[in-house]
């Protein structure tokens, strides 16, 4: 898809038929930094095919890793053990905070400098959560406003207790990451529990860690293994199939070796709730990971209130939960999701300035929003606002809108699914 291109969505019947998603974007990053520092020749089915992910690859080979990617999604690394080789220039991580703020944990504890960048977008994103305790650690990280670019100067840590000040599976992957380099035991204490990929793949690479309430131990020195596996499908990505399935009664949706983490699968529990009708068969657990398939049957849509720890829970899944709201009998209203602001775009206000753009009743709050339900949405001019998610999730919206709707900027789907959109076309039924 070409950049600055609009894609046209027009109203749908119902969705119905079966599909395999790319892998996970937080497993694949995770897997892949890993594979890196372990040893041996790391070998993953599946991994992710959106440009994020692309983005951690390339950086890895920046810094000596030898990746080779084959038909599309299938990657083999040569792992490196603990140390990597100083990169001759820049890191590019692109529009992925993800690759900045947890390949930052592994170069903090390298005896080189390195320099991580990204594109427009990366470079608003503040970076002190991350900085703020790799520095205690021993790193020293320099950037503008603590805005990228990041300078990394790596150097022996020390391990460190810390209480997180806002919940980030990113910045806990971090810190367990430079755990590893670190001497002693690093304690990690998240506010709320958060996604568990960073925990789940380090044990799968053969670390062993503590876990206490919401506190997780880490010990320097651990050598890592190399390891082979198939990538589940991302479950981000399927929320929007979830959700468009979910708008129209007489739907049936079949999602293959869907990730099922426990900590990700909040979004099916509220869709329940909502009244959509889910089964899940062929659970099996894959280094760690719970997988399985999925099958998703419409409903008429009653009603949500998402708050604290559900809004944390759900932060990447809230801009499509937003795009079903007007639909809803009486409406969603989500708070406690400032994360929202400080995303690839403020998607609190992409979000409102959309669904107004459509002709939705909505009202912005400092931390969320509310959406009535029983509306009727027309098709509109949206803008992605440069955000993957904004993109996806309008396209949702865009179903069960009267008349068609244009979303430009629709290119900034790659950063997570290239395929979004055919993808979502071949299930339609008009």
């Amino acid at each position: 898809m070409k950049a600055g291109s609009t894609v046209t969505i027009r109203p749908a019947q119902h969705l119905s038929g079966s599909l395999r998603l790319p892998g996970d974007k937080s497993i694949s990053h995770r897997y892949a930094m890993l594979a890196a520092i372990a040893e041996g020749k790391s070998r993953f089915e599946n991994y992710s095919t959106g440009a994020d992910c692309a983005s951690t690859l390339d950086c890895l080979r920046g810094l000596g890793v030898h990746c080779e990617r084959s038909d599309g999604n299938l990657i083999e690394i040569e792992g490196r053990g603990l140390a990597l080789q100083a990169p001759n220039g820049p890191l590019d991580c692109g529009n992925s905070g993800s690759t900045m703020r947890m390949l930052s944990g592994i170069l903090a504890g390298q005896s080189f400098s390195s320099e991580l960048m990204g594109d427009e977008s990366l470079s608003r994103r503040p970076m002190a959560r991350i900085m703020k305790p790799l520095t205690q650690m021993g790193a020293s990280i320099t950037a503008a406003e603590d805005r990228p670019p990041l300078h990394i100067r790596g150097g022996t840590l020390h391990a460190i207790r810390y209480k997180m000040p806002v919940a980030s599976a990113q910045v806990k992957s971090c810190l367990l990451f430079a755990g590893l380099f670190a001497q002693g035991e690093t304690e990690v204490e998240e506010p709320l529990r958060t996604r568990d990929h960073g925990e789940v793949a380090l044990r799968a690479f053969g670390a062993e860690l503590k876990r206490n309430g919401n506190s997780t131990c880490i010990s320097g020195g651990q050598r890592l293994h190399a390891i082979e596996g198939r990538i589940p499908g991302d479950l981000s990505s399927a929320a929007f199939f979830f959700c468009a399935a979910s708008l129209f009664p007489g739907s049936d949706l079949v999602i293959d070796s869907l990730l099922m983490n426990p900590t990700r699968a909040r979004l099916l529990d509220v869709l329940i709730g909502l009244g959509v009708r889910i089964s899940i068969t062929q659970l099996e657990e894959q280094h760690g990971e719970l997988v399985g398939t999925v099958r998703v049957e419409g409903h008429q849509l009653k009603s949500a209130d998402i708050a604290g720890a559900d809004s944390s829970a759900l932060i990447d899944e809230i801009p499509v939960l937003a795009a079903i709201a007007p639909f809803t009998q009486s409406g969603i209203q989500i708070r406690g999701a400032r994360e929202l602001r400080v995303k690839e775009s403020d998607r609190i206000q992409s979000i409102v300035t959309n669904l107004r753009a459509m002709g939705a009743r909505v009202e912005e709050h400092d931390d969320g929003f509310t959406v009535p339900g029983g509306q009727t949405l027309h098709g509109a001019e949206l803008d992605s606002f440069g955000d993957h998610r904004i993109a996806m999730a309008f396209a949702i919206a865009a179903l069960r809108a009267q008349g068609e709707t244009h979303i430009k900027g629709a290119e900034a789907a790659v950063i997570s699914f290239p395929a979004f959109f055919q993808t979502l076309e071949s299930l339609v039924q008009r």
